[in-house]
């Protein structure tokens, strides 16, 4: 008999909606994960709840509002889309082999919640698939850590396992390839293309995170399927927060130097996301355009992320597959 497989997909999560009480339950509960800030408990306790939590649902907030659609959160709606399109190609496949569900790490609906849901499909086995091409402990690493919890719990589970990285993938890489030159084909190309990807601060790296050398491995990969030089791409990294040094060189930095370099025109892909979001949308697409203007800058151009793109369905759906006869651990 063919074996069922449910599929867990993780993405981050979002706000229920662009409000500051709703960021800043979401906050909340984001920020106090020590996997994303690995300060002392006690300590951290009284900045989160006496700094950042009153001053940052409301900026956010303001943020959020400007992305927001008919359909909700762009992460949200993006995310569900990618499950649709995973789902519909299941189906075309071989009915009721697979079966893909969605969760979120942060808000809902909840890992916890998405189990409940996977005991009632009856399944042989799961697959988790965290939407991170890149590992990194404050993403893959807590989704696959929460899972564990919550899975560990079920009396009689099935066996599962783990997608932890799909950096290097031929199929995500021709995907990214594939959308960054039919966005050429369609708008004209910039003088240099910009990767970046979501910053880490430096000590996690120091302390063997592989994520910095999957970013690099990804961007390389990229630029090498586009036939690009040295001169024609940058590896950056976005959204810095707190004192700490994180990993560079620091996205915003490097658009400010451009123009000084006689680049006035960029075009700006983030190969580490999955689904198009708030940090996509609003800090990539609007605020850093702003900065590469002011800077000197023409001509600034944001090139969406994969999200239900066909090839993207396809890559993803392929690292389900090549994964889901292997032994559960």
């Amino acid at each position: 008999m063919m074996r069922k497989t449910a599929v867990l997909l993780i993405n981050l999560g979002t706000p229920e909606a662009p409000t500051e009480e709703a960021v800043r339950e979401y906050l909340r509960e984001f920020l106090w994960d020590p996997r994303v800030v690995a300060i002392p408990r006690v300590i951290w306790w009284f900045i989160l709840n006496w700094v950042v939590l009153r001053k940052r649902p409301a900026e956010s907030a303001k943020a959020y509002q400007k992305v927001w659609t008919d359909q909700g959160s762009p992460l949200m709606s993006n995310s569900k889309k990618i499950l649709e399109g995973l789902q519909s190609m299941a189906d075309q496949q071989g009915a009721g082999k697979y079966q893909f569900v969605l969760a979120m790490r942060y808000g809902q609906p909840s890992i916890a919640s998405a189990i409940e849901e996977i005991k009632q499909l009856d399944v042989d086995e799961v697959v988790v698939l965290p939407l991170y091409p890149q590992f990194a402990t404050s993403s893959t690493g807590t989704a696959w850590h929460e899972f564990k919890r919550v899975y560990a719990q079920w009396t009689g589970a099935p066996s599962s396992k783990g997608i932890m990285q799909y950096h290097d993938s031929d199929e995500y890489i021709a995907a990214l390839a594939e959308s960054i030159e039919r966005y050429w084909g369609e708008h004209d190309r910039a003088e240099c293309l910009i990767m970046s990807f979501h910053g880490v601060p430096e000590r996690t790296i120091t302390q063997g995170d592989p994520y910095l050398e999957q970013c690099q491995q990804t961007a390389q990969l990229l630029a090498d399927k586009l036939g690009l030089n040295k001169a024609e791409w940058r590896l950056v990294f976005q959204s810095r927060f707190g004192r700490a040094e994180w990993v560079k060189p620091y996205c915003v930095e490097v658009l400010q130097s451009l123009p000084q370099e006689d680049i006035h025109s960029v075009d700006v892909v983030c190969p580490g996301f999955s689904a198009d979001c708030l940090e996509t949308l609003e800090e990539i697409a609007l605020q850093n355009r702003e900065v590469f203007i002011q800077a000197g800058g023409e001509a600034y151009h944001y090139i969406p992320a994969l999200n239900d793109d066909a090839m993207h369905i396809k890559a993803l759906y392929s690292l389900v597959d090549n994964v889901s006869n292997q032994e559960g651990v």
